[in-house]
């Protein structure tokens, strides 16, 4: 049979699945995706189908029987064998806001092995669905669908599978439309809380509403016949109308007129009884919906009957004195410390007979504690930057639901506060992985102890990895190269095993501390570690590769040197011109006197040359004559 953890209700298959896409009001915001489908599609309501290939993993499927269902998405279904994990999920984005999700589900044998699948199924982290093998026959022939509320509060919608054993979860379709937040009476019965349906039903009518007949639900719900929950000794008789029904379509619910203009009633002085299986774990919302649709009944004190729900009376409704005729009206009523997992409701008779157009039964599943977002973010990064394998199954979220194992190799626990879940160990030694250390490894502020061991990483060991809650790292036998980031010596570690890779560099002094407090640390088999015995002492001027800080404080103290004696030179010559004022330039006086000087020089060097020449042809000298003459 099919067992739940938390109980939910099956809607059999009679038409065809919900209209989404027609959804334009309030809200323009919905998805049907056809699990297993190639390519987009159109149905018969004009609802566009999308290929949900982009949206996540696993293998596709064939219905083995397709003429037994006339709607495509209805034929094709998804499912995750164990090499894609034990984990597998649909991420969708979307904006914030509170969604109708609703999935299909059926086997029908599309592997040929006879055995319906047992699995889990989680909404936004929350355990919602447990399918267990076998099936009912016709459920497992046909199909089900099962659907809730939820709200959306990181910019994505989650719906996750988590295999038993080693049977593959199976879904046919999902459909997600965003619904008005203020729905259900919300600001009463919180955000925290999915509504969960336990069933949905029409009084006086067959199974109506989007994807099963033309009738319009803006919400996307699709509403059953009341017939198979009411109690056998009821003496019902239906009641129908054609007239408009007003106060319907209007905000926050958007119920739908035709919910209203069908209804049931009883003959005689007997009570309206329905009973709803149910799981007692749990608290329930019931709506109620009324409207006074005969005629005859046209002045309050006609029609009042009391509503008593599992033997407690609740209250009274007279319809027509709330709304008058040919009005849609409703009233709600939680149902806590259930102790049986039959819910009765009863319309006892006050004055006349009762009457009801329809009912919802929701159960208020609390939402589990999900990881922290920036957790979530680096934990991704590290999926992707370690090459992590499908068959480890991370997708989702990496914590929730706390019913499901964490991801494989990661452990989580409650933050102080007790308001959401942090990643607290990580351990994937000898997984045959091939990719690098992401820096984002930096925001799982809650580590404890990462054991990468035995891989083939590569690349260098990120700053960001050395969190106070730090207490054990193993990086052994890996290809990390570079140097020891300074941020390991400031953790709170007691083991440290990095040996066997292609470090080099100076080990920061205080990460040997941890060997003396106790603690255990290996750096053996590394490229060029040096620092502490037994390592070999580091070079004066060269470390981690490069110029170590002492060559840089070197270097900065001999340019500062020279730059000193360069100055001081520049000053010595400055003084000295200064104290014996030189000036290089001949002055312009002098100048003249020189140039005077030579031409006197030259003129006596022509007169002796003139009376050489006299005196050699016998002329007397007139110097000598000027002298005897004297």
């Amino acid at each position: 049979m099919l067992a739940s953890s938390v109980l939910f209700f099956i809607l059999p298959i009679l038409l065809s699945p919900l209209l989404s896409s027609g959804v334009q009001f309030p809200f323009n915001v919905s998805y049907n995706i056809d699990c297993g489908g190639s390519t987009n599609s159109v149905d018969q309501f004009n609802r566009t189908w999308l290929s949900d290939r982009f949206y996540t993993g696993g293998s596709t499927g064939l219905v083995s029987e397709p003429l037994h269902f006339h709607p495509l998405q209805e034929k094709t279904l998804r499912f995750f064998p164990l090499s894609s994990g034990k984990k597998n999920c649909y991420v969708v984005d979307l904006p914030n806001g509170r969604y109708y999700v609703r999935t299909f589900t059926v086997y029908d044998n599309y592997d040929g092995k006879s055995h319906s699948p047992s699995f889990d199924l989680s909404v936004e982290g929350t355990l919602v669905f447990s399918w267990r093998s076998p099936w009912p026959e016709d459920i497992s022939q046909h199909g089900a669908y099962s659907d809730l509320f939820v709200y959306v509060n990181d910019g994505e919608a989650d719906v996750c599978f988590y295999g038993i054993a080693t049977d593959s979860p199976v879904i046919g379709s999902l459909e997600i439309v965003q619904i008005d937040a203020s729905s259900y009476d919300s600001a009463t019965i919180g955000t925290n809380h999915m509504l969960v349906n336990y069933g949905r039903f029409s009084c006086g009518s067959d199974q109506w509403g989007p994807g099963f007949t033309n009738d319009t639900d803006f919400f996307g719900r699709s509403w059953q016949s009341d017939v198979e929950f009411r109690a056998k000794n009821s003496n019902i008789k239906r009641l129908s109308t054609s007239k408009t029904i007003v106060n319907t379509s209007q905000s926050p619910n958007y119920f739908p007129m035709r919910l209203y203009q069908s209804a049931v009633t009883v003959t005689g002085n007997g009570a309206l009884e329905y009973e709803l299986q149910v799981d007692a774990k749990l608290d329930y919302l019931l709506w109620f919906h009324f409207a006074e649709i005969d005629a005859s009944v046209n002045a309050a004190g006609k029609r009042v009957f009391d509503v008593v729900i599992n033997g407690n009376n609740v209250t009274r409704i007279d319809v027509y004195k709330r709304v008058g005729g040919f009005a849609a009206d409703n009233w709600h009523y939680v149902v806590k410390n259930l102790s049986d997992t039959v819910l009765t409701v009863k319309l006892a008779p006050f004055v006349g007979a009762p009457i009801l157009s329809g009912l919802e039964n929701y159960a208020l599943v609390p939402a589990d504690l999900s990881t922290v977002p920036d957790q979530v973010m680096a934990m991704r990064a590290l999926k992707e930057s370690l090459r992590v394998p499908d068959r480890m199954g991370w997708n989702g979220d990496p914590c929730a639901p706390v019913n499901w194992d964490a991801w494989e190799g990661v452990t989580c626990h409650p933050n102080k506060e007790e308001t959401a879940l942090v990643v607290s160990q990580i351990d994937l030694g000898s997984q045959g992985l091939k990719g690098f250390i992401s820096d984002q490894i930096g925001h799982l502020s809650n580590l404890v102890s990462l054991n990468l061991s035995s891989n083939f990483l590569e690349g260098t060991i990120p700053s960001g990895l050395g969190q106070k809650s730090l207490a054990r790292l193993d990086l052994s036998n890996n290809q990390l190269s570079g140097s020891i980031p300074e941020s390991l010596a400031s953790s709170s570690l007691q083991l440290v095993l990095l040996n066997d890779n292609l470090l080099e560099g100076r080990v920061p002094d205080d990460l040997f501390s941890v060997g003396v407090h106790g603690g255990s640390i290996d750096l053996l088999g590394n490229k060029a570690l040096c620092g502490v015995s037994p390592l070999p002492s580091c070079p004066l001027f060269w470390d981690h590769g490069s110029l170590s800080t002492g060559g840089k404080v070197a270097i900065g103290l001999a340019c500062s040197f020279i730059f000193c004696v360069l100055l001081l030179v520049i000053y010595i010559c400055c003084i000295r011109r200064g104290n014996n004022d030189y000036d290089f330039g001949l002055p312009q006086d002098l100048m003249s006197l020189a140039a005077k000087r030579n031409k006197y020089q030259r003129q006596k060097s022509l007169m002796l040359l003139e009376m050489e020449s006299q005196h050699a042809k016998g002329f007397p000298s007139t110097l000598n004559l000027q002298s005897e003459s004297s």
